[in-house]
């Protein structure tokens, strides 16, 4: 609980409907709350896989000879899977938020609240920080993030002054980038937009827009006829986009219909959205913003 408390914990694992014998897969391992809650309710032969590429989620590994921590990024999930002779399991939980753990390591670089070298790399080998997308993205780039990932309205602001401000030095820490942000930040709402462009940056370093989708589209092959998927977003870009995979199979258009107007799609959702109690909120503030959807595959 210290390294991470697991968000919408019950909720999420009721919505796998775990029979004791399956095989089910936990690709944000984290803290390890919820894997440690579906081996509970797992039986002897049951099996439970589990990625996180963060090399300091690997401390937090369960003694359990049902259990398989995987370091690896979840987009390898089919072919990491596929290692370890599965190639279909019962059920697959995501929680695609930034862990506490990593929030609050000052060094990291993702918190606002701390004044550290640019990084945000959840993969800690990987060659793309914070530091190269701000001082070597030209202004064009980052426009499109901030206002893409960002959700910004003055992206072409945010941009320019980055682009103009690196020119006589380097901009190597998030207390100088956070100087240089604070004129075109509303007042009133200093902390939300400085959030908004963290998570911009954070989203960018690695990937995770790519990553969720790459990792949707395992799902249906991965998933066996009834197996669940439980899924927990943090913000609109990957609720939408999980929205949207589970009610068409697709991310763009439409599916096509056949000649009596039917659609043929891999999901059906179970249940309505799930979203924190206030209780839950009150008790772990990051939850806030949690959304839960359930499918099953047809």
């Amino acid at each position: 609980m210290e390294y991470h408390n697991p968000v919408l914990l019950k909720e999420s694992v009721d919505g796998l409907n775990i029979q004791p014998g399956g095989v089910y897969v936990d690709v944000t391992f984290g803290g390890g709350g919820h894997s440690r809650e579906i081996l509970s309710r797992l039986g002897e032969k049951g099996k439970l896989f589990a990625f996180d590429q963060d090399k300091d989620a690997l401390e937090n590994t369960i003694k359990d000879s049902r259990f398989t921590l995987i370091n690896e990024n979840f987009r390898f999930l089919k072919r990491f899977l596929r290692f370890y002779g599965v190639k279909q399991v019962d059920g697959i939980l995501g929680d695609f938020g930034v862990s506490s753990h990593q929030f609050n390591e000052a060094e990291r670089g993702f918190s606002t609240r701390f004044d550290a070298k640019l990084d945000m790399r959840m993969d800690q080998t990987s060659k793309l920080s914070a530091y190269e997308v701000i001082n070597e993205y030209d202004e064009t780039q980052l426009r499109d993030l901030f206002y893409e990932y960002g959700e910004l309205k003055n992206a072409p602001k945010l941009a320019r002054t980055i682009v103009h401000e690196r020119k006589d030095s380097p901009i190597e820490n998030s207390d100088k980038l956070n100087e240089i942000l604070k004129p075109l930040l509303f007042k009133g709402r200093e902390n939300k937009i400085l959030a908004q462009i963290y998570q911009a940056i954070r989203i960018e370093v690695n990937q995770e827009i790519e990553v969720l989708k790459e990792f949707l589209l395992q799902t249906e092959e991965i998933l066996k006829p009834g197996g669940r998927l439980s899924l927990i977003s943090y913000h609109s870009l990957e609720d939408r986009l999980v929205k949207r995979y589970i009610r068409s199979g697709m991310f763009k258009g439409e599916p096509e219909k056949d000649m009596f107007g039917n659609i043929s799609v891999p999901f059906k959702k179970v249940g309505k959205l799930i979203v924190p109690s206030n209780e839950e909120i009150k008790e772990n503030n990051r939850a806030r913003s949690a959304k839960l959807r359930i499918a099953q595959k047809l």
